[in-house]
């Protein structure tokens, strides 16, 4: 199957498409993946990349697509694949079209994660990361520390990454609703689009996901 997967941040699109890949025998194909793969490799879209992200810019749609295009063309993908994180804009949305003009390569279904922004706000502001630098993630809502502020495994101080903070997510969210919502109105349109909600368990999300493709 050749699926998009689309949620606002906080939504947990990257946990669903890792398990849905996986559950369906496809390349999960991120865009920050493709960002760190041609960057570590040095390619020329690579180098592009590092400027504009060392540089405090967003990467140009033209250098994206371009990522997309070649791990599109990747034999593994010639059967599926599951993309996430693209398309951002209706920019990359009509590139898409253009990548995928093949009858045969259509795609199947795009699949949007449907959140409240009060619950990606409670979701994101909650979390507490660990100053050790040993992965041990809390929160505040859903996973408390037994002491506040402090890490159960290790003992060190937790604390809220700058990305994390109610300003950040809530502009997050306004890109989100600027940028990406048209490109749903616009798989709508052509319709594509089956909408699911993002509460609950992980588990229950993935179900919910592949009973709307037929696959549970």
């Amino acid at each position: 199957m050749r699926i998009v997967l689309i949620g606002p941040p906080g939504a947990g699109k990257g946990t669903q498409a890792v398990r849905l890949a996986a559950h369906l025998s496809i390349p999960h194909i991120s865009t920050g993946d493709l960002f760190r793969e041609h960057i570590d490799q040095g390619t020329e879209l690579g180098q592009h990349a590092r400027t504009c992200i060392r540089d405090g810019l967003l990467v140009p749609d033209e250098v994206t697509i371009g990522m997309v295009k070649e791990r599109l063309a990747r034999p593994d993908a010639q059967g599926g694949f599951l993309l996430d994180g693209f398309p951002r804009n209706l920019a990359q949305a009509e590139a898409l079209d253009g990548i995928l003009v093949d009858p045969e390569s259509k795609l199947d279904a795009v699949l949007e994660l449907e959140i409240s922004e009060a619950e990606v706000v409670k979701r994101v502001t909650g979390r507490r990361l660990c100053r050790m630098d040993r992965g041990h993630i809390f929160h505040v809502y859903f996973n408390p520390p037994e002491v506040a502020g402090v890490c159960d495994a290790c003992g060190g101080e937790l604390y809220q990454r700058d990305d994390d903070r109610e300003a950040t997510i809530r502009q997050r969210l306004k890109v989100y609703r600027s940028e990406t919502a048209p490109v749903i109105d616009r798989y709508q349109a052509q319709g594509f689009v089956t909408t699911i909600s993002a509460l609950g368990s992980v588990k229950e999300v993935l179900n919910r996901a592949l009973r709307s493709i037929g696959k549970e």
